[in-house]
């Protein structure tokens, strides 16, 4: 099926700007996953005199849709300030193409949730978290279904991976239904980490694998 793209979304997905990967950024994030079709990872620097965001990069996987709506939201962002950047809507990155078709809206929803939890991830690592919920069991929960698992491209709480989680105390323990030697098993402890530790009031997070 063929989708009536602007010229603006065809000249973003063509010549996308802010391509590639952020070394050590300040803020990051992905959402969506390669078994839905289409997924968007975001990069951020920030100058925290002025908080604004310095740089910002993308890196998509799916349609033009995408590709063209990552392009576009890191040119909105750049040099706005964190909380300017994070009320930049689907609506208006919409509109920065010229439209995209409603069967294709989600992409550019993608992107913008990709945008605000970067900067979610930024604000948690520097303690500038205005509302301070304790971290539960569904917290870390809602977390984990941002981790994939390569082999299927599925989170690893929807692929039942995930056995156990505990919290008490600030110590977050995980189980994971894999032997630790799992050709993943080093990468999805790095993103369990990288999900679960920015929380405020965690001070030790504990991965623990079945074999």
């Amino acid at each position: 099926m063929k989708f009536p793209y602007t010229d603006i979304v065809l000249e973003h997905f063509r010549h996308p700007r802010n391509v590639g990967k952020i070394e050590n950024p300040d803020g990051k994030a992905t959402e969506g996953s390669p078994a839905c079709g289409d997924m968007v990872s975001v990069y951020i620097k920030v100058d925290p005199k002025t908080n604004t965001i310095a740089d910002v990069k993308f890196e998509s996987y799916g349609c033009a849709s995408n590709i063209a709506t990552g392009s576009i939201i890191t040119e909105l962002a750049k040099g706005k300030t964190l909380d300017e950047a994070k009320n930049i809507t689907w609506k208006e990155a919409s509109e920065a193409l010229g439209g995209l078709p409603k069967i294709k809206a989600h992409c550019s929803v993608l992107a913008v949730e990709g945008l605000r939890s970067a900067i979610q991830n930024y604000e948690e690592r520097h303690g500038l978290v205005k509302e301070k919920k304790p971290t539960t069991v569904e917290v870390v929960r809602q977390r984990l279904r941002k981790v994939i698992y390569p082999l299927t491209g599925l989170n690893v709480v929807r692929t039942n991976l995930v056995q156990d989680i505990k919290v008490k105390d600030g110590t977050v323990r995980v189980l994971v239904d894999l032997p630790r030697d799992h050709q993943f098993a080093h990468n999805i402890k790095d993103e369990i980490l990288e999900k679960i530790e920015p929380l405020w009031d965690v001070k030790e997070v504990v991965v623990e694998f079945t074999e």
